[in-house]
């Protein structure tokens, strides 16, 4: 279990975190939600170390976060950060490998090259293994860092916004992937997401936030209603349920009114 306790961080009179609490199941995945500048990618940044915030503390697992053994408790991370430039000489292959970096020597085993095959290959890229990264486009680099994340086989996973620049197929073969391994081997995985239906489809656990509070955490059925939307992101929207139970989010033109009959 991954705990954030009275988390508090600022910067000068522009506070990202006010007094925040909460705890992140293992098996689960955990996604956070809000508008932009309301302190998401601040808040993995701190639980990755980066940022050291005024108050709180960050345990896992009961032991705390510690700078002074930061290199020990990133070891435990998969970490797949917004900004997915990939300006190095290396092929897409390399670039999943070093997943392993820790693993790595001057003979490459077969086993892990074997592992890194698979993980391309599971996610349709395996065609790719050989180009080199600089010549991919956006969302073939945000799929090349996922593979190199599943291949850290970490204890936590965060990803922020990992699917901003991918087509509903790789969203989908993503999402499907993460939601998979997260349960098969009890990661705590946690991600940034914008649109409001992939984080209602995909969220075990789903944390809201608004100007550096936690204003709302639960099953996505349980919290996301019409009142919540307008409240954190100032949108008329309707909630309303699809065949499997799953909340859908309509969000209504400003200034027009309308309604939707489901046949």
């Amino acid at each position: 279990m991954l705990e954030v306790r009275h988390l508090h961080l600022a910067f000068d009179d522009l506070v990202l975190a006010d007094d925040i609490s909460f705890q992140l199941e293992a098996g689960l995945t955990h996604v956070i939600i809000g508008p932009n500048g309301t302190g998401k990618s601040t808040l993995l940044k701190t639980l990755f170390g980066d940022l050291q915030p005024k108050q709180g503390e960050v345990l896992f697992a009961g032991e705390p976060l510690n700078r002074k053994h930061l290199e020990q408790w990133r070891k435990r991370f998969g970490y797949m950060p917004q900004d997915i430039r990939l300006d190095v000489g290396l092929s897409v292959l390399e670039v999943v490998l070093l997943g392993q970096l820790d693993a790595l020597s001057l003979k490459l085993g077969d086993s892990l090259l074997e592992e890194a095959l698979q993980s391309l290959d599971q996610i349709g890229l395996l065609h790719l293994a050989n180009r080199d990264v600089r010549t991919l486009s956006g969302g073939q680099c945000q799929m090349v860092l996922f593979a190199q994340a599943l291949m850290r086989q970490p204890e936590i996973l965060m990803l922020d916004e990992p699917v901003s620049a991918l087509d509903l197929h790789f969203q989908q073969v993503m999402l499907d992937h993460l939601d998979t391994n997260t349960k098969r081997n009890g990661w705590v995985s946690i991600m940034i997401l914008h649109d409001l239906n992939l984080a209602a489809q995909y969220a075990d656990n789903l944390l809201v936030l608004k100007n550096g509070k936690l204003v709302a955490q639960g099953a996505p059925k349980d919290i996301l209603t019409p009142e919540l939307v307008y409240d954190v992101y100032g949108v008329k929207a309707e909630v309303l349920t699809d065949s499997a139970g799953i909340p859908f989010i309509r969000t209504q033109r400003a200034g027009h009114e309308a309604t939707l009959t489901l046949a």
